[in-house]
Formats: C-alpha cells, structure tokens, sequence
C-alpha cells in the first residue's frame, strides 16, 4: 500500500448523519431524563476528589507540593478550564448525541486513527480513574469500620494491608515506618507478592452486576447514593463552619504559584465525572436539550459544593494535619466529632460507590461505540435479552478494573487518568473549532459562546495544567506516552485491519445494490 491511502484511511472520517443514523438503529433503550442526567454527573463529580484527592492536593503527594489553604485558587482555575471544555461538550453533544463521548466527536473531525486513540485515551479516563475510586473506597470502609470497634472484632477492624491495599502502597508504608515486607505480605514460593485489595473487587463485581441488570436501575440506585452524598457533604459544612480557626488559613499558599498550580492539576481529578454524561447520548430521551442542561448544571453546583468544603476543612485543620486518606471524615476527629466522622465515612461510601457505578457506565459505553465500529471484536457488543444491556463489555471493563486495582496505587491511576482527561478535553475543544468550519450549516442547539475564543482558552488553560504538571509527575509522565504507544500498537495489528475489512464489506454490499438496480431498471 503507499503512503498516499494509508493516510487517507487513518484520516477517513464518520460524517455527524452517519454517526446519529447508526445511533438511531440502537438497541440501547431510551429512558434518562435531565434529572436522570445530573445525577449521573454529580454522581461522577461529587466522589473521590472531594472525599480523597483532596487531602493530597492541600498537603502534597509523593512527586508534587501541595496549594494549602490556597487549594480555592487551584479549584476555580481548574473550574475554568472546565467551563471551557464543558460548554464545547455540550455544544457537540447536543449536535450529535450518540454514545461514545469524545471518540465519537473525534471520529466526525479528525478521522479514524485519532478517534481510535481518543477512545484509547478515554479508557485511561474512565477505567483507570476506577481503580483510584475502587481504592478510596476500600480507604473509608476501613474509617467506618474503626467506629464499630466496641461491637466487632479485631480481626475485621484491623484486616490485613495486603488485604485491602496494593504492592506499592504497602511498600511505600514499610519504608516509612520500618516494617519489614515478610511481615505485612504473604509470598507465593517466597518471591511473588500476594495483594488483594479484597473491598474494592467486591464493589466493583457488585456494580458490574447491577449494570447488567439495567441503565434505569442504576441510576435509581446512583440517585439514592447521590442524596446521601449531598446531604453529608452539606451537613459537613453546616458543622464544621462552626469550628473553623481563621488562622488554619495562614500562610494562605505555602508553597506559593508551584503549589496553586499543582493542586489545580491533582483536584482536576474531583470534575472529570461531567463528561460521563455525555456518554449515556443513545439512552437519554430528548438529547438535544437534555445533555447541554446536565453537562452545565453538574459543573456549577459541584463547584460551589467544593470551594465550601475547602474552606471549611483547611479552616479545621491546620496544615501538616491533614489525612491524605480520608480528610473530610479525619476533620470529624480533630473536633472531637466521631460519632459524625462515622456518618461522614457512609456519605464517602455513598459517594464513591455512584462514582464506580457511573464510571463503569461511561467505560462501558465508549467500549460499545468502538467495537460498534469494528475497532474491537464485535462479539463483546452482544446485548442482554432480557435488559437489554452490553453485558459482555460491562463485565470485561469490571474485570479490567480489578485485575490493574492489584498493582496500580490511587495516586499513580488518578494522576494518569488526569493526563487522559486533559487529552480528551483538548481535542473536543478542536472538535468543535473543526465543526464550525467544516459544518456550519448544522443544526445546534447549543452554541459554545464567544468561539472560536472559548474553545482556545480550552485549549490554553488545559495544556497548560498538563505540561506544567509533567515537570514534577514523573512516574506517571513516563506511563501515560506509554499507555499512547500501547494503543497505536493494538490498532496498528487489529483495529487497522478489521477497519479496512469493513471498507471492503461496504464496497461488496454496495456493488450489489446496484447490479440489482440495474437489473430491475432493465425490467
């Protein structure tokens, strides 16, 4: 083949009346509504940013210092390079509301092997990002579990690490307090480790399984885990406001802008969940003015929800304090609060169960898309007869989730997972700009205001969170270019071929559509 077709099948787009003509066919059923769709956001959102993330971005991680009382800065620049993006989601997704997120988009704009990518990228967004909400998860189970020490016994209170935690968790613990390895983990034949982080496999299998069952069903169960949420999160704030110390606030940024800047990186994390609704397109009854609302909505209350919980924890605490694994429910202590501590824990539980639950969604459905597009085999899109659900994929993303939970830490996963959604972020701020030139004439019942300025200041404000964050993440910025050249290797042996052979099918079929056109013009 030479060079000249090879580039024109990677660049070989879905034109927007394809891409909503294969979603009309769907056999997904249509039964969200926009209250259906916000609770699906701020069930993504309201999670482990707000519950976990948030610790390590006030006090600062293994590779990175942390904003202080100044992480209100770092959450409205990250809300602004949110805003930005949300409204070009909400734009495109209005335009061509059909399941698949940002790969769809892409694959309308920039062609086959970017939209492969785009998809690649996503699952780095939604699958990975799991394993650091499955992780929390097994974190605040462990904080609720100590307030029943006076009823249940040492054994489940204290279970083993290598029972609920990861290889390098552990090892970055026994390194801090001296343990020894042998002592903490058991070892298969004396050399292979053996770490099971048995709650988060659990959630994660019960979830899998209540996705199977249905789309209406969990995000009934999403909406009661939601309401919990809410109503710890503001019960927290009504509480703690009473004992915040001003001077908890000072020094405002101890690190100054490297610390600001930092936590705007790591806190991006907490606003990644509202793009996930554009995910749920083919099963949301009206679209068009559904998903603009809920992608919107989603963005302004979690904010506000956010900047108040800062204020309130670093208010409590003073800095150095801080719990990076479970800060809010920690904060309870420091006032001598551990009756609410304990309620404040099942909120965080309620929160980051929704959060597996959406983001097990969200992966699921971009998997559809591709494999509807012969990126994947087509045999992992086979459709529930009775729920009428993907249940094989739905189980192959559960499964994905437990089996990288085994070895991946929650700092490393939500780090990668930010790099994928930045990616994500940049490229449908391109998407639109490309649409608007290429389709101008297309129906939109959202328009992004002030473009072509909005998407470029997208553009701007996420690349530069990404870039600069890379200077001090060097794990991860040597992970995620390699996660990049995993996916161009699979699509260069499987998604090309199976692409090309498609192209042949459609050349076969619509051959003989004609001759049997001529035919039946000769009779």
């Amino acid at each position: 083949m030479d060079i000249k077709q090879l580039c024109k099948n990677l660049l070989k787009k879905k034109s927007a009346d394809e891409l909503i003509a294969t979603s009309k066919k769907s056999e997904l059923k249509k039964t969200l509504n926009v209250f259906d769709l916000i609770v699906i956001g701020i069930g993504a959102v309201v999670g482990t940013g707000i519950f976990t993330i948030i610790g390590t971005a006030i006090q600062g991680g293994p590779e990175s210092v942390g904003a202080g009382p100044a992480i209100v800065i770092s959450m409205f620049m990250a809300a602004i390079a949110c805003v930005f993006s949300a409204l070009c989601y909400s734009e495109i997704a209005a335009m061509i509301p059909v399941a698949g997120s940002a790969y769809t988009y892409t694959y309308a704009t920039m062609g086959e092997f970017m939209a492969w990518m785009v998809g690649w990228i996503l699952m780095l967004e939604y699958a990975i990002g799991n394993i650091t909400v499955a992780c929390a998860w097994t974190g605040y189970l462990a904080q609720l579990l100590k307030g029943f020490k006076a009823y249940l016994p040492s054994f489940i209170i204290n279970f083993p690490l290598w029972l609920r935690s990861d290889y390098r968790s552990i090892s970055v613990l026994c390194q801090k307090y001296g343990w020894d390895m042998h002592d903490k983990i058991p070892y298969l034949f004396d050399k292979i480790p053996i770490c099971l982080n048995l709650p988060a496999i659990f959630i994660v299998i019960v979830l899998t399984m209540l996705l199977v069952k249905g789309i209406k069903e969990s995000t009934r169960f999403a909406s009661i885990m939601v309401g919990v949420n809410m109503l710890m999160i503001i019960s927290f704030i009504a509480v703690g406001a009473f004992y915040v110390k001003p001077e908890n606030w000072v020094p405002f940024a101890p690190n100054g802008f490297e610390g600001v800047f930092m936590g705007a990186f790591l806190i991006f994390f907490a606003y990644i969940g509202f793009d996930a609704i554009s995910t749920t397109a083919e099963e949301t009854e009206n679209p068009q003015r559904d998903l603009p609302i809920a992608i919107i909505g989603t963005l302004v209350i979690c904010t506000v929800l956010y900047v108040c919980v800062a204020l309130v924890l670093t208010g409590i605490v003073p800095l150095g304090h801080i719990d990076a694994q479970a800060p809010i429910a920690h904060a309870m202590r420091v006032i001598n609060k551990d009756w609410f501590a304990g309620f404040i824990s099942v909120g965080a539980l309620c929160a980051l169960t929704s959060v597996i639950l959406i983001y097990q969604l969200g992966t699921t459905r971009i998997l559809y898309a591709m494999s509807r597009d012969r990126f994947l085999p087509r045999s992992l899109r086979l459709i529930h007869r009775k729920y009428r659900t993907p249940y094989v994929l739905t189980w192959v993303s559960g499964i994905i989730v437990i089996l990288c939970s085994l070895f991946m830490d929650l700092n490393i996963s939500a780090e990668l997972c930010n790099f994928g959604t930045f990616t994500s972020f940049i490229i449908i701020c391109i998407a639109v700009l490309m649409l608007r030139k290429s389709d101008p004439d297309r129906e939109r019942p959202f328009k992004v205001p002030f473009c072509p300025w909005f998407p470029i200041l997208g553009i701007i404000t996420c690349g530069g969170l990404m870039i600069y964050s890379m200077k001090f993440l060097k794990t991860s910025s040597i992970y995620f270019p390699l996660w990049l050249l995993i996916g161009i290797f699979i699509y260069a042996t499987y998604g090309y071929q199976q692409k090309r052979l498609e192209d042949q099918g459609i050349t076969h079929r619509t051959e003989i559509q004609r001759k049997s056109a001529e035919k039946t013009a000769k009779k």
